[in-house]
C-alpha cells in the first residue's frame, strides 16, 4: 500500500478504517454548496410561469442540455457504485457500465425525440395524448413517484456512505443525520431554483465529474506506465496477493484466484439468470426513467433536442470508459479488503483511489465532485416527481385542467418537501447498500411499469386506455412485489434486512426477467380485450407530431 494507506493497515490483521482530514473535506463541501446555491438563486430570478419552473423556460441550447442530461444520467451509481462494483467484482461489475451505456442508446433511438415532440412537461403528456386523461395520468404519476423513490434511495444511500467516509463516521445514527442534511439541501435547491436552477447545477456537476474522472484516469494509468495491460495485471496481482502493493514494476504472479477479477462469473456465476435479469433492467430501464426523459422538454426545438443527444452520447460514453480504469485501479492500488472495511463499503472505492493517488486534497476534491453528483441527481429526481404530481394529478385529474399556474407551482413545491422527507427516511433504511445495485432496481421498475406503455403509445395505433392502465399498474405491482420478496431485501448476509430476517421466495435479486415481459403482455392483452374505440385522428396526429415535430413547438409555448 502507499504512504496514505500503509499506516492505516500495518498494525491490524484486517484492513482498518482510513483516517481522513474531516476539516479539509467539510471546507471543500462548504465551498461547493455555497457556489451552487448562488447559481440556483441567480437562476430562480427568471422563474415566473409554470413552464419556467418545470422546464426552465425551454431556454437551454443543445450543448448545454447535453451536459445537463449527462449530469442527470451519471448518478452516484455511475461514479461511486460502478467503480466499487468493478473494484470488488471485476468483469461482472463492469457490466453495469456496459448496461447503462447501451440503455442510453436504446432510450435515445426509440423514445427520446418522439416523446419530446409529443409532450409538454411530463411523460404522462405523451401517454395521455390519445387516451383517456384521468386514468392514464394517475397511473403515470404514481409510476413516476415510485421510480423516483427507488432512484432516490440509491442517491441518498450514496450520500450517507460518501460523507461517512469523508468525516470518518461509522455510527449509523450519525450517518442518518448526514443523509437528512443532504435531503434538506436538495429540498432547498429545488424549491428555490426549479428546473432552471437544477439544470445549471447539473451542468456544473457534469463538468466537475467528467473532468475529475479524467484526471484520476490519467493519474491511475500513469502508475502503470500508461498501459492498460499493466493496470489489469496489477489488479490480478492485488486480487491474488493483497499484501503486495501494485506498481508498474510489480512482477506478474500467475494465480487463478487473481485472474477471476478479469473473468465473468465472480458475482453472477452462481446464478446466470440473475445476470440476464439485471441486463434486461439496465438496457431497457433508461427509456422509462421520467427524470431523464423530462430533460428533453428544456430545449426550444427538436433540432436542439437532437444536438443534446449527440453531446450526451459522447460525454456519457467517455465517462463509462473511465470507470473501467477507476474500478480496476482501485482494486490494484487500494485493495478489495481496504475498500470493504470503510464506512461507505464498496461505494468508497473511487474516493479511496483519489486518496491513494493525490492524498487528502484530491480525496476532498473528488468527494466534493461525488457530493455534487448526488445533489444534482437528487434535485433532478425530486423536480420530476413533484412536476408529475402537480401537473398530472393535481392540475389534470383533481382540477380537471382548471388549476391556475400559480396553484400548480405551489402544489409542486409542497410535493418537493414531502418527497424530500420520504427520500431521507428511505435513504437511512438503505444506507450501506451498493448504490449501483439499488439503481438497477429502479431501472427494473421503470422498464416494467413505464417502458411498455411508452413504446405501445408511440408505435401501436390499437393501444387503448385499458392496455395502458393494465401495463402500468401490472408492471409496477409485479416489479415491487418481486423486489420485496427477493434476496435483495431479506435472506442474505448483504440484504437490506440481513439474516436472520428472511421472507424472500423469489430467487433473483432483480425482477426484470419476469416483470418487464409481463408489463408488455398486460399492455397487449388490455388493448385487444378492450371495447374502447380507436381514435384514428388522434393516433395519426400523434404519429405526425412525434416523427416531424410539427405542432410540437406551438404546444410547448402554451
Amino acid at each position: 500500500m502507499s504512504r496514505f494507506l500503509t499506516e492505516a493497515t500495518a498494525t491490524a490483521p484486517a484492513a482498518a478504517v482510513i483516517k481522513v482530514d474531516s476539516v479539509l473535506n467539510i471546507s471543500i463541501f462548504g465551498v461547493f454548496v455555497l457556489v451552487t446555491l448562488f447559481i440556483v438563486l441567480r437562476a430562480s430570478r427568471s422563474n415566473k410561469t409554470a413552464a419556467d419552473y418545470y422546464t426552465g423556460g425551454r431556454s437551454f441550447s443543445g450543448p448545454q442540455n447535453g451536459f445537463a442530461i449527462s449530469g442527470d444520467y451519471l448518478s452516484a451509481a455511475s461514479f461511486l457504485g460502478i467503480a466499487g462494483a468493478i473494484a470488488v467484482n471485476g468483469y461482472d461489475g463492469f457490466m453495469y457500465s456496459i448496461g447503462f451505456l447501451v440503455a442510453w442508446l436504446v432510450a435515445l433511438l426509440l423514445v427520446a425525440e418522439l416523446m419530446r415532440n409529443t409532450g409538454k412537461f411530463t411523460m404522462a403528456d405523451v401517454l395521455a395524448f390519445r387516451l383517456k386523461q384521468r386514468p392514464v395520468r394517475t397511473a403515470a404519476a404514481v409510476n413516476t413517484l415510485v421510480v423516483s423513490f427507488f432512484y432516490l434511495l440509491a442517491q441518498m444511500a450514496g450520500a450517507g456512505g460518501l460523507v461517512a467516509l469523508l468525516l470518518g463516521i461509522s455510527d449509523k445514527g450519525q450517518q442518518a443525520v448526514v443523509i437528512a442534511i443532504v435531503g434538506l439541501l436538495m429540498i432547498i435547491y429545488v424549491l428555490i431554483g426549479g428546473m432552471k436552477g437544477t439544470t445549471w447545477v447539473q451542468i456544473v456537476k457534469a463538468v466537475m465529474l467528467i473532468g475529475g474522472a479524467l484526471v484520476m484516469t490519467i493519474w491511475t494509468l500513469g502508475h502503470f506506465g500508461f498501459s492498460l495491460n499493466g493496470l489489469l495485471d496489477g489488479a490480478v496481482n492485488a486480487s491474488a496477493h493483497p499484501e503486495i502493493a501494485a506498481t508498474a514494476t510489480t512482477p506478474a504472479v500467475p494465480a487463478s484466484d487473481g485472474l477471476s477479477i478479469l473473468a465473468p462469473g465472480l458475482k453472477y456465476g452462481a446464478n446466470p439468470l440473475d445476470f440476464i435479469s439485471l441486463a434486461l433492467a439496465l438496457v431497457l430501464g433508461t427509456a422509462g426513467l421520467p427524470h431523464v426523459l423530462t430533460r428533453f422538454y428544456t430545449v426550444p426545438s427538436a433540432r436542439e433536442a437532437r444536438r443534446s443527444v449527440v453531446w450526451s452520447i459522447w460525454l456519457i460514453g467517455i465517462f463509462y470508459v473511465f470507470t473501467l480504469v477507476l474500478g480496476y485501479g482501485a482494486n490494484a492500488l487500494v485493495g478489495k479488503s481496504v475498500i470493504l472495511a470503510q464506512p461507505g463499503g464498496v461505494n468508497s472505492a473511487a474516493p479511496l483511489l483519489a486518496l491513494e493517488l493525490g492524498g487528502p486534497w484530491l480525496l476532498g476534491i473528488i468527494s466534493a465532485v461525488a457530493f455534487a453528483t448526488i445533489l444534482a441527481v437528487v434535485a433532478g429526481l425530486t423536480m420530476t416527481a413533484s412536476t408529475s404530481f402537480a401537473h398530472d394529478v393535481y392540475a389534470s385529474v383533481i382540477k380537471r385542467g382548471n388549476a391556475s399556474q400559480t396553484d400548480e407551482v405551489r402544489v409542486a413545491r409542497i410535493t418537493v418537501v414531502v418527497i424530500g422527507v420520504v427520500a431521507i427516511i428511505g435513504g437511512i433504511v438503505a444506507n450501506g447498500q451498493n448504490i449501483a445495485f439499488l439503481v438497477a432496481l429502479a431501472f427494473a421498475v421503470a422498464a416494467s411499469a413505464n417502458l411498455p406503455t411508452i413504446i405501445f403509445s408511440l408505435y401501436w395505433k390499437r393501444f387503448t386506455t385499458q392496455g395502458a392502465v393494465w401495463s402500468m399498474v401490472g408492471g409496477l405491482i409485479s416489479a415491487i412485489v418481486l423486489i420485496v420478496f427477493s434476496p435483495a431485501v431479506s435472506g442474505g448476509a448483504k440484504s437490506m434486512f440481513p439474516l436472520p430476517v428472511d421472507f424472500h421466495w423469489f430467487p433473483l435479486e432483480n425482477p426484470g426477467i419476469v416483470s418487464i415481459p409481463l408489463g408488455f403482455l398486460l399492455g397487449y392483452l388490455g388493448s385487444i380485450l378492450s371495447k374502447e374505440k380507436e381514435d384514428a385522428g388522434k393516433a395519426s396526429e400523434m404519429t405526425v407530431r412525434a416523427y416531424t415535430g410539427y405542432g410540437a413547438e406551438a404546444a410547448s409555448s402554451h
